[in-house]
């Protein structure tokens, strides 16, 4: 019977332990993946905005009846070449996976207002993780 006491001097410890516990496993697991959610979401956002930016070429190709284009083309790092398209009634899209596709406006327009919206859900679906994540981290501490 006397076993099943709980010595008082034992119980900050083990209280400090256990919280230690929890914390550890805040800092090791619960933090990493709400940092690894967010990031990917804001990935997502940046690849959503390249997509929207696309499809606002593409109006002012066709309301300024543009044939032939003078551009600037970012190269990476923000370092820029002029180009010259010659014919704008194709583009190339990148469709994923480092592949690009040959398209029309028309279809270059669809493909992009159903690639956001694909997207928008995906990035809604990482908020809603990154939320319970940031719920469980608050339950925790």
């Amino acid at each position: 019977m006397a076993d099943a006491v709980l010595d008082s001097s034992q119980y900050p410890s083990e209280l400090h332990e256990t919280v230690q516990k929890y914390e550890d496993f805040i800092r090791s697991r619960l933090e990493p993946d709400l940092a690894k959610t967010l990031e990917t979401r804001d990935t997502l956002y940046t690849r959503m905005s390249e997509y929207l930016k696309l499809k606002t070429h593409i109006d002012t190709i066709r309301s300024q009846g543009l044939e032939e284009l003078e551009t600037k083309v970012d190269l990476g790092s923000n370092f820029y070449a002029k180009a010259f398209v010659p014919d704008t009634s194709y583009i190339y899209v990148s469709v994923g996976f480092g592949f690009h596709l040959q398209m029309t406006l028309d279809e270059a327009d669809k493909f992009i207002d159903r690639k956001v919206k694909h997207m928008e859900e995906l990035a809604d679906k990482y908020t809603e993780e990154a939320s319970q994540i940031r719920a469980k981290i608050k339950m925790v501490r």
